[in-house]
């Protein structure tokens, strides 16, 4: 009630009371007609309640909004803590690139270092097999030596025996041989 005297005040001191020429309460004077037809549109709309209609729409309206809101505070906050997880996968998957990186490296650094060990091995076992076909070898020449000087000297002291000897000294060598055969079989 407060508001339609208040709006009543308001439109009494409009300009329209100060036209002198024509009464203001008359149906001739058109701010009257144009008071009165805004009056009966207010009073229309209070009667079909449209400004409770419109303050519920309003409502619903805030309400549709601060619920996408609170949607899109929650979806935010869903990629946020999505963001944080994928943000730590990555950081665990490159610690893990980095310890397969660093293992592999140590590994690669083993095998080297196996690899170094067993050409070492292999050159020590190449070594020694040289050395003893060398050993093997001079044993083999020095044989063939002694053999050969063996060969030289039985043929020398047979020349030398051959010149030097006459029958009588070849007979005694005999019967020297068969007393020594002789004592040795019995």
């Amino acid at each position: 009630m407060r508001v339609l005297t208040t709006s009543l005040l308001a439109l009494a001191a409009t300009p329209a009371f100060a036209a002198g020429d024509k009464p203001f309460f008359s149906l001739a004077n058109t701010d009257f007609v144009v008071w009165i037809a805004f009056l009966i549109f207010v009073g229309i709309l209070l009667y079909y309640k449209v400004p409770g209609t419109v303050g519920k729409m309003l409502d619903g309206r805030a309400d549709a909004i601060k619920a996408d809101l609170d949607e899109a505070k929650a979806l935010r906050e869903e990629a946020q803590s999505l963001l944080a997880s994928y943000e730590r996968k990555q950081k665990e998957v490159q610690e893990q690139a980095d310890r397969i990186v660093s293992s592999a490296k140590e590994e690669a650094t083993r095998a080297a270092e196996a690899a170094k060990d067993d050409i070492a091995k292999s050159i020590e076992r190449r070594l020694a097999s040289a050395e003893e076909q060398i050993a093997s070898a001079e044993a083999s020449a020095i044989k063939e030596v002694r053999d050969q000087a063996i060969v030289v000297a039985v043929g020398a002291a047979e020349d030398l025996i051959a010149k030097q000897m006459d029958a009588k000294g070849a007979n005694s060598l005999i019967d020297e041989a068969i007393a020594a055969v002789g004592e040795k079989l019995h």
